[in-house]
């Protein structure tokens, strides 16, 4: 039992929960909690790290058994020191980094992507990925200054789903706008200038979401390449909503309308 918060691989958590350079670097990133320590693919794990009274707890019997091979246990004040919480929950994981091809994210007629330019803040990338993976969506595009998807606040946020939804992070976004393009997906930009109504267009083909930054939507590159703008109707005072919800409303569309189709 590691019982000194001064231990080299207790060192190296917590270098892998702040530092995103770190994390490149090994290809690991570091999840909290039984759900996303329980949920990894046994093959993606590299280490699990319970503290001595989650190990000693009854729950998660058949959970620990599974990845007891790869189980260090560490005293609770040593847990305490490595969590990124406030409130620890007894257990983490150190996880490989999936890596996607382009082309896993295209399922013909069937596609749906999510394409990110320069998302800013963890907890909204977070529940882009989670709230994709219930709309069904194929795969999220996203540029390298989008935010870390392995920030640990975006992982938490995703609550499994970073696990199952196929991403793509490119170094060339306009590139890989036209490439999708070329594959036939059809790609809408959620913009204020936007005058058709995002429920109006047919999603039932191959289709992607433009979301932008949080503070200033889309760039006018990017925003130009789309095929249609849409905009979501707004009462009130509101000129837009959060990133993340307006994302959930156009993902969610296309899960309506391609249900409808198949009924």
């Amino acid at each position: 039992m590691i019982t000194s918060a001064s231990n080299k691989s207790i060192k190296n958590v917590q270098a892998l929960l702040s530092k995103a350079k770190e994390r490149k670097k090994q290809g690991v990133f570091v999840v909290e909690g039984p759900k996303m320590s329980f949920e990894a693919p046994y093959d993606w794990v590299s280490a699990v790290y319970m503290s001595e009274s989650f190990f000693n707890d009854d729950r998660f019997k058949e959970e620990k058994k599974r990845f007891l091979d790869k189980t260090e246990i560490v005293s609770d004040s040593v847990f305490k020191s490595m969590s990124d919480t406030q409130t620890p929950q007894g257990v983490l994981a150190i996880v490989k980094m999936p890596h996607y091809e382009i082309d896993e994210l295209f399922k013909g007629d069937k596609t749906e992507l999510l394409v990110l330019e320069s998302i800013q803040d963890p907890g909204n990338l977070g529940t882009m990925v989670r709230t994709g993976e219930g709309a069904g969506v194929s795969g999220i595009i996203m540029n390298r200054t989008t935010v870390d998807i392995f920030n640990p606040k975006t992982v938490r946020s995703t609550m499994g789903s970073l696990y199952r939804v196929p991403f793509y992070i490119t170094d060339d976004l306009p590139e890989t706008i036209e490439y999708a393009k070329s594959k036939g997906v059809s790609l809408y930009a959620a913009h204020l200038k936007g005058k058709c109504s995002y429920d109006r267009p047919d999603y039932t083909g191959a289709c992607g979401f433009m979301i932008g930054n949080e503070g200033n939507g889309l760039s006018d590159e990017i925003a130009d390449m789309a095929d249609t703008y849409i905009r979501i109707p707004m009462e009130g005072a509101v000129e837009s909503l959060n990133a993340a919800i307006s994302a959930t409303l156009l993902m969610y569309e296309c899960n309506r309308q391609r249900r409808l189709l198949g009924e």
